[in-house]
């Protein structure tokens, strides 16, 4: 498997590097460089201490673990979080904590969230007078699993 040289840099020396827990993981586990408790329905935005500098044409993804999500209920809430290659500062995630009754206690260190990093392509947007159809058309949300949604014959 080929790797990306990604250049890292901590807001101080005992914040861990993002790591990978298995070969052929996609997401590098980040950790929160404070304490923080989410009470129930609580959002914090959680510094990690690292910033990178990706390569053009890179993005980091910020994903949430599902360990977290299924055990806690915790969530980031603009999942996934986009890291642009121009940023340079420090990366947070904004975590959400979804119980309705339960608190979450996160100590300095702990894993919060994935770090995916993907190759992204830039878009050369051209304004056309009519798309070209398709089966599906302008049926929006839900429409792939309902069989009773009309096909818009005009763009199928």
């Amino acid at each position: 498997m080929a790797t990306l040289d990604v250049l890292i840099s901590t807001t101080a020396p005992d914040v861990p590097l993002p790591a990978y827990a298995h070969p052929g993981d996609a997401g590098a586990d980040i950790t929160t460089r404070v304490d923080v408790t989410l009470a129930p329905g609580e959002r914090a935005t959680v510094p990690t201490g690292i910033k990178i500098a990706l390569p053009d044409g890179f993005v980091a993804l910020i994903h949430p673990r599902s360990g977290l999500a299924a055990k806690h209920g915790v969530t980031i809430v603009n999942a996934p979080g986009t890291v642009d290659a121009a940023y340079r500062g420090e990366i947070a995630v904004t975590l959400l904590n979804t119980d309705a009754t339960q608190s979450v206690t996160f100590a300095r260190g702990d894993r919060i969230a994935q770090l995916v990093i993907q190759r992204v392509e830039r878009a050369a947007f051209v304004e056309v007078e009519r798309l070209p159809g398709t089966h599906r058309g302008e049926a929006g949300f839900g429409s792939s699993g309902n069989s009773t949604q009309p096909v818009d014959s005009e763009t199928a």
